[in-house]
């Protein structure tokens, strides 16, 4: 079996460094990661990034979300243009896999209208919930899309051989999920929100906002497992990590 992972940067963000590091000073400019799984079975994607809108008018896309931090979102940055550079286009992606449903992990979910989306089901049930929608600072804009919706609860095999898993990472929001893969040089664990930065593992120490910390406590301590277990992970929004990482047309592994 022939697995491929490939990285792509759909943009940057610039939020207080307290938003990761909770009782940090200053600014952290952040890559927005997403990833293409090719798979013998089909090609998985996970995350899409930002809203293409973002790219001209973020502070209106994001509304008052956008008081916190800044958005540097070129053209031919969006999800799209990043599968292009693989020959590729929406309609080649079989699922879509969100982390979660915040404006930087589901805002491209709109340009990739033919996958099943696969979320985990308290997930979507929160970012329907008015008052976890406010608490949580999902925008339906982002997700609601009329997908062909695959709910999940907990673990989840993708392509049913044990190579792609979602693992539910909850915490950060209600229904968080990474995704665990194995490639032949290893396994790779895709933490996206669940573990923002290397030293939010190395620390044990969690972002300033969060939706429930000991949930995201326990999901931290789940990451070192995998680590320890000689998984090499890959965190959400680390800029010196992801400075190591191979872009597309690339592969990761």
């Amino acid at each position: 079996m022939t697995l491929k992972v490939y990285a792509f940067t759909t943009g940057w963000i610039t939020l207080p460094l307290g938003s990761f590091l909770e009782g940090e000073r200053g600014k952290l400019k952040v890559p927005v990661p997403c990833y293409l799984i090719e798979h013998p079975k089909g090609r998985a994607l996970f995350d899409t990034g930002l809203h293409i809108d973002a790219q001209t008018d973020y502070k209106t896309r994001l509304g008052d979300m956008s008081r916190y931090f800044s958005v540097h979102f070129d053209p031919g940055e969006e999800i799209t243009a990043q599968l292009a550079r693989l020959q590729l286009g929406p309609d080649d992606i079989d699922v879509l896999i969100n982390s979660h449903l915040h404006y930087d992990h589901a805002g491209g979910n709109q340009q990739i209208r033919n996958a099943r989306l696969l979320v985990q089901r308290r997930e979507w049930q929160a970012a329907h919930d008015a008052d976890l929608i406010a608490r949580n600072a999902y925008l339906p804009a982002d997700y609601d899309h009329g997908h062909d919706l695959q709910l999940v609860d907990g673990e989840h095999d993708v392509f049913g051989d044990g190579s792609v898993v979602c693992v539910p990472t909850h915490g950060h929001t209600p229904g968080h999920q990474s995704l665990r893969v194995r490639l032949p040089a290893g396994e790779i664990f895709l933490c996206a929100d669940a573990c923002y930065l290397r030293r939010n593992l190395e620390e044990m120490r969690l972002p300033m906002v969060v939706h429930d910390r000991e949930q995201m406590l326990a999901s931290l301590r789940r990451i070192r497992h995998f680590s320890e277990r000689g998984a090499r992970i890959f965190f959400g929004h680390d800029p010196e990590f992801w400075g190591g990482v191979p872009q597309a047309p690339q592969r990761i592994a």
